[in-house]
């Protein structure tokens, strides 16, 4: 981690040898606070010298300010107040947060006239910050970053604002957001030399400590329950398999859970179908879909949601040594149906298949999402700027497209099709797990809809999205901890009792 931040929320703050920020919404003056951070209107002066007009994400900053007791006053814009989004407020914060750099001490006034800045407001801004604060660097040895800053520095931040017991409780959840978040980077980032199944599943049962309750399969269990999938992917590694099955129980007794499920391929070397070798490396955030559900199940525990909620997770490592399966093998999947292996790096879909008929058979769930880094065919077509959806259900549809474009965790709906089911009919078995170059996520997303019978389920290929996606005003990590925040939000919106 980079700088910590201690948040508090209160209706004044001591500005004295600390900075000051200051939000100004596009057209409107300053947040209430210019008057006791900017006695002497410096930022006004400034302003019109610099041309700054609020405008999203922009910064005005000063450096020992004449006249303010501050040592630094920054400005950031928020655009026009009329167009701002909750996702807006995060933006915000993290600018804000991309700022303080030797500081021990910051006053943030949120009060900026005309933005309509309550308790929620206030504290996504909050959010923001701490999911811009992030950084992985548990390996550096060196603790400086380029600019000299203490990188494990903690910082004393103050939000000033009217309704600061309000605010302070609304922050409650979104550091429960932020932990969830920063938990699925954690993951997505570890070596796998240090992460491998067994240490995943250990990383789950510390959920215990929030209330979760944690099972952790083996893998002579999972081959008592038949998950000849899931295991002949991991037959070829040395490292065991393990099966992840965490329970929280929010919601109303004997009510039907909702329920996630994650592909957590820790490492993914193709198997026998190796992959080349450059950008292997990466291949570590193969389990981005698992981070996501670990992670998603921290908030749900830490921030007390009245919902009952299933995370499952399928942990394994693909490797290519002389006992790992052969393209043209035959498996058995819990389910009893048969699949002919035609590429053993189409992995991910054989570790869901049994992840998702256990969930089903044992649960019962209302509905069933997925999450995977499955395919490379979807970033093809969607980029690293939406995930791909896949569902058999149109109101579960709907209601992630909603919370994607809530938390801009965005979703793009592709089709599914007879014909595109007919692609992974197999000569020799049930199904084969690909079905060739041509609309491969597609197929892949037709494979998994073979284990979920009539439950509602949606699938989340994440690949273009959960690692390697582009840098922004909340996020600089590789591992990004995309879904956590979209699908706490599909939670909020519509499954809390």
């Amino acid at each position: 981690m980079s700088a910590k931040f201690d948040i508090s929320f209160e209706t004044s703050a001591d500005i004295v040898g600390g900075y000051a920020i200051l939000l100004q919404a596009g057209g409107a003056d300053l947040a209430a606070g210019a008057k006791v951070a900017d006695p002497a209107g410096v930022i006004a002066r400034a302003a019109k010298i610099a041309g700054f007009s609020a405008k999203p994400t922009t910064v005005l900053d000063l450096v020992a300010p004449e006249g303010s007791a501050a040592e630094r006053l920054i400005v950031v814009g928020l655009g026009k107040p009329e167009e701002l989004t909750a996702h807006d407020w995060l933006k915000a914060g993290g600018v804000a947060a991309s700022k303080i750099k030797k500081a021990e001490k910051v006053a943030i006034f949120v009060d900026a006239p005309g933005a309509g800045v309550g308790a929620k407001e206030a504290a996504d801004f909050a959010l923001g910050m701490l999911l811009r604060a992030y950084s992985f660097d548990t390996y550096k040895t060196k603790k400086k970053d380029e600019d000299g800053n203490n990188r494990n520095g903690r910082v004393a931040v103050t939000i000033v604002i009217a309704n600061a017991t309000d605010a302070a409780e609304a922050f409650r959840v979104s550091e429960a957001v932020a932990a969830g978040v920063n938990l699925a980077r954690d993951l997505v980032n570890e070596p796998p030399n240090v992460l491998g199944p067994v240490e995943f599943a250990a990383k789950a049962s510390d959920l215990e400590k929030l209330g979760v309750e944690v099972e952790i399969l083996t893998e002579k269990e999972m081959q008592k329950l038949g998950m000849g999938a899931l295991l002949g992917v991991a037959q070829g590694s040395v490292r065991p398999p393990r099966l992840a099955v965490m329970q929280w129980k929010g919601g109303k007794s004997g009510e039907s859970p909702i329920a996630f499920i994650g592909k957590g391929v820790v490492f993914d070397t193709g198997g026998i179908s190796i992959k080349p070798a450059a950008g292997m490396e990466e291949m570590k955030g193969d389990m981005g879909g698992a981070a996501a559900v670990t992670g998603l199940m921290h908030v749900l525990a830490a921030r007390k949601a009245a919902v009952n909620a299933v995370g499952i997770i399928g942990l394994v490592e693909n490797m290519p040594d002389g006992n790992a399966q052969r393209p043209g093998d035959i498996v058995t999947s819990m389910s009893g149906q048969t699949i002919e292996v035609i590429n053993t790096d189409a992995e991910g879909r054989l570790v869901l298949c049994d992840a998702l008929w256990y969930c089903n058979d044992r649960f019962k769930p209302k509905f069933m999402i997925n999450l995977a880094t499955l395919t490379g065919a979807i970033l093809v077509a969607l980029g690293n700027v939406h995930a791909g959806l896949f569902s058999n259900d149109d109101e579960l549809s709907e209601q992630l497209t909603a919370a994607g474009l809530t938390t801009s965790e965005k979703l793009w709906r592709m089709p599914l099709g007879k014909e595109y089911d007919k692609l992974i009919d197999s000569k020799f078995a049930d199904m084969k797990n690909t079905g060739g170059r041509h609309a491969g996520s597609i197929t892949a997303a037709h494979f998994l809809k073979r284990f979920v019978q009539d439950t509602p389920w949606a699938h989340l290929d994440i690949a273009g999205t959960a690692m390697g996606s582009p840098q922004d005003e909340i996020n600089q990590s590789w591992g990004s901890g995309y879904g956590v925040r979209l699908l706490d939000e599909l939670v909020r919106a519509n499954y809390e009792s």
